[in-house]
């Protein structure tokens, strides 16, 4: 979990970046829809769902992460820090965005493989730079993120292993439902793959540069 000791002059100011970095991940995944190959592994399930039941994306988004926060609750028990029910609010912010930056979005189309591509980097890109930036605010985890953290906290297995185990869970619970319910694949494509060796990678490269940010403006 994030270290939540930090100085309380800076907390508006850490807030205020958590909910930029949100709002940066939720535009990633609606470029990602509008490009059509693919979410990322953890968008599939919520995709796949909102193309089922009718409901926004957002919607969908808010529901699984309430959801991933009882799943913590249950792993963890009395190791569970109730700080961490702020995933909630910070869900529902980020469910919000998503609808809006589909709508914003939404005069947006492709004619080709290659503008579906440019489209799909766009979204990894912002994916990617909106956890640096969610990551550098140090106050929650995302529930995903929080899922695979309370997994490390009661077994001896390592966080990167736990996360590529949860991500591939996401990806078949997103194939499984979709083929039984809409009878095709639906957000889980090549753009998909990409999603989850990118957003690491890139991630790594935001680091640097979202951490002078903080060294200038966070501390």
């Amino acid at each position: 979990m994030h270290d939540t000791k930090i100085p309380l002059k800076h907390i508006p100011a850490r807030c205020l970046c958590l909910a930029v970095g949100l709002a940066v991940m939720a535009f990633g995944v609606a470029f990602s829809i509008a490009g059509a190959l693919g979410t990322s592994p953890i968008s599939s399930v919520p995709y796949v769902t909102s193309c089922i039941s009718g409901l926004s994306v957002g919607t969908t988004t808010i529901i699984m992460n309430c959801i991933f926060v009882l799943i913590q609750i249950v792993i963890l028990r009395r190791r569970y820090q109730w700080f961490q029910l702020l995933q909630i609010p910070a869900a529902i912010l980020f469910g919000l965005m998503i609808d809006v930056g589909e709508w914003v979005l939404r005069g947006i189309s492709w004619s080709n493989y290659l503008q579906q591509w440019v489209l799909c980097a766009i979204g990894i890109t912002l994916v990617a730079l909106g956890v640096s930036i969610e990551v550098m605010a140090k106050l929650i985890t995302t529930a995903g993120e929080g899922i695979v953290l309370a997994i490390c906290q009661v077994t001896p297995l390592k966080f990167g292993n736990v996360k590529v185990a949860f991500d591939v869970t996401l990806v078949c619970i997103s194939i499984v439902t979709g083929l039984l319910c809409l009878g095709h694949l639906e957000g889980v494509r090549e753009g998909t793959v990409a999603a989850a060796i990118c957003v690491g990678l890139l991630t790594k490269q935001f680091k640097k540069p979202v951490g002078k940010f903080e060294e200038k403006f966070l501390l």
